[in-house]
């Protein structure tokens, strides 16, 4: 791309970030959202709108919200990959590898503000995020099924970090419902749901309870979640991806899309996909994503890539 084409791309994203409405986790902005994507169908047209080359390595992201003007990703950087046991180990399938657990915070050009690790020890896999209008949080747990987890709270102005709770089993996303008073979570690939009780003090009040107990089994095998935003009135927005192998030993398809998830029923209640790939074939929804409302429909912000990371921006009308 020529250094003019970059320019451009630079500025139109850099006027589309500014000038899209903040999130403000609202009821009328999540249930604009909901009701929108809700018309949504195959036919959907995404127009694409700038891209936002990040200026950083990015490593391994795996959720994203917007507040104003800054972009906040969390991502997994792996130092030593996990190795998987000929045989389960423990009720484990491989080990605990290592890494570190960051979140980070972006400008509307792509460039990083800062910094901050989270986790500790085998515990460096963040996984999906959102702001629930005060704080951003940020499940971060084992790289590897049936672990372990620690969930924390970001203030965004800040970057300080609190721990909320502690939970055996790898949350991979969490949201912040404030009307029942919980925090929702999936876990691996995320075929299990756990909703956890909140007390007057913003307490995990079950968060002794054993999976048994808590988790729901996820009844949609359309997508795996990699990220999850709160929407109101006791829904979240999913998005993720599914691996296709159309012929044994050849090349996989992955097909991305978005789903609207009932937190009482733990149910879908409206799945679309999303047929939108970058030039190398990766979906859209293969790592992070963001949505807001705009006067005639969504914005949706992408960051399917890997250490060199492009948050893609789309606009897509309801009906």
């Amino acid at each position: 791309m020529s250094s003019s084409r970059n320019l451009a791309t630079m500025i139109a994203a850099f006027i589309v970030a500014v000038n899209s409405p903040a999130y403000a986790q609202t009821a009328d902005t999540g249930r604009t959202i909901s009701e929108t994507v809700k018309t949504l169908d195959r036919g959907a047209v995404w127009k694409p709108v700038a891209q936002i080359p990040l200026s950083f390595p990015t490593f391994h992201p795996q959720g994203m919200v917007k507040i104003g003007d800054f972009f906040y990703v969390s991502s997994v950087e792996i130092t030593t990959p996990t190795r998987k046991f000929d045989k389960p180990e423990g009720g484990y399938d491989r080990d605990t590898g290592e890494g570190k657990g960051h979140l980070f915070k972006i400008d509307a050009k792509g460039n990083l503000i800062a910094d901050v690790l989270l986790g500790e020890g085998s515990i460096y896999h963040p996984g999906g995020i959102d702001f629930d209008g005060e704080a951003i949080f940020v499940p971060v747990a084992e790289y590897r099924p049936n672990s372990a987890a620690i969930v924390y709270r970001v203030d965004p102005a800040t970057m300080k970090s609190k721990e909320v709770f502690r939970y055996k089993d790898h949350l991979g996303g969490l949201v912040h419902d404030k009307e029942k008073k919980t925090l929702n979570a999936v876990s691996w690939g995320s075929r299990r749901l756990y909703t956890f009780a909140l007390d007057e003090n913003g307490h995990v009040a079950n968060a002794d309870a054993d999976r048994g107990q808590l988790a729901k089994l996820n009844s949609s095998h359309y997508i795996d979640y990699q990220d999850c935003k709160y929407l109101g009135q006791s829904e979240m927005l999913c998005g993720g991806l599914t691996n296709y192998q159309p012929k044994k030993d050849g090349p996989k398809l992955a097909l991305g899309g978005l789903e609207v998830v009932n937190l009482v029923s733990n149910q879908p209640v409206y799945q679309i996909p999303v047929q939108l790939w970058t030039d190398t074939g990766l979906p859209m929804t293969q790592n992070p994503f963001w949505i807001e409302p705009t006067d005639t429909g969504l914005m949706a912000y992408f960051a399917p890539e890997d250490d060199k990371s492009t948050i893609y921006v789309y606009e897509v009308q309801g009906k």
